[in-house]
């Protein structure tokens, strides 16, 4: 059993070392905030720096989580613009998302370029779907990328479960947190996998430990696994471009209905933000009267704000549906 477990265990780490274009995964987080959070905590064990910048395109949770994690270590959280981003002096790493909580993608290789020119090691939050038709963290040279996994082929079943995908350098494989699963052969030559590197764990060096983390996610690493083999890379590549097609078919629909606006005219994935005639709670609540669950509200950084999502999961009759609801809620 503990081998079929192992094994499973392993082939997530090739898969998604794989997928993001890295060197070195783990056995899985709790999920992607807490993914990005322990990736912080490795990148000021990596530097022995106490400051970590995080762009203000990040999601919001996410930096919650980062300051939960990172409060109680004495390091120091600040956040920079995309724009114009500024590192101070003794920082960390420069955390990004690709793409960004608003759906929208930066130059990640600009980015990663100013992390590195200031001692500090670029940490990227990633989209798994979407790196499965646009280029990985590892190609832009990044040190540590994170992501969330419950996209791959797991339901969110009212809130969970997750699993965390870690991946990173193979020079920094002894300050990753987590577990690791390896491949050896025994005395007879047959092929075993075992958990490896663990004088890194708590239930070894306790207090010198690189991360806290108990619970197991295995299984739905597993599941993650499954579905990624199952899929392979003309699969993927399918589902990411659905997103896409899907996500861009309803934007441009959107666009054309009078008092909507997008006001990013960035590239895009599969979410995007859509400005209405009306404030986003009140759209929000008028589209749940008709039977639909509306955006999110980011009024907080544009004036009527919703953020939505396309997958490929909906339909062409549903965002059919969501337009046609908009149109009226905007006359």
């Amino acid at each position: 059993v503990s081998q079929g477990t192992l094994q499973g265990t392993f082939e997530f780490q090739t898969l998604t070392a794989q997928l993001f274009g890295m060197e070195v995964s783990n056995a899985g987080m709790y999920d992607g905030a807490s993914s990005l959070a322990e990736g912080a905590l490795m990148a000021c064990r990596v530097t022995k720096h106490s400051r970590v910048a995080v762009l203000d395109t990040v999601n919001p949770r996410y930096v919650e989580t980062i300051r939960f994690y990172a409060q109680p270590q004495g390091i120091e959280i600040y956040q920079t613009s995309p724009a114009s981003p500024e590192l101070q002096p003794d920082t960390a790493c420069l955390i990004s998302q690709y793409p960004n909580f608003f759906g929208a993608f930066e130059d990640s290789q600009a980015l990663v370029d100013l992390a590195h020119e200031h001692g500090a090691l670029a940490v990227m939050s990633c989209d798994p779907t979407a790196l499965a038709m646009y280029k990985p963290p590892g190609a832009f040279g990044a040190d540590i990328a994170t992501g969330e996994g419950q996209a791959l082929g797991i339901p969110p079943s009212f809130g969970g479960p997750y699993v965390g995908i870690f991946t990173c350098r193979q020079e920094y494989i002894r300050q990753l947190p987590g577990r690791i699963a390896g491949r050896t052969v025994d005395t007879e030559g047959r092929t075993g996998y075992v958990l490896t590197l663990q004088p890194r764990e708590q239930h070894i060096r306790r207090e010198h430990a690189t991360s806290n983390i108990c619970t197991s996610t295995a299984l739905i690493g597993l599941w993650a696994t499954i579905y990624l083999a199952l899929m392979g890379k003309q699969g993927l590549r399918h589902v990411a471009e659905l997103c896409y097609q899907k996500a861009h078919y309803a934007a441009s629909r959107i666009a054309e209905l009078p008092g909507y606006s997008l006001p990013n005219d960035t590239p895009f994935f599969h979410e995007f933000v859509v400005s209405c005639p009306r404030s986003a709670a009140e759209v929000s609540t008028a589209l749940e009267q008709r039977g639909i669950v509306g955006g999110l509200d980011v009024s907080d950084r544009y004036p009527n704000g919703m953020l939505l999502c396309v997958t490929e999961v909906n339909t062409r009759d549903q965002i059919d549906r969501l337009v046609d609801a908009l149109a009226e809620i905007g006359r």
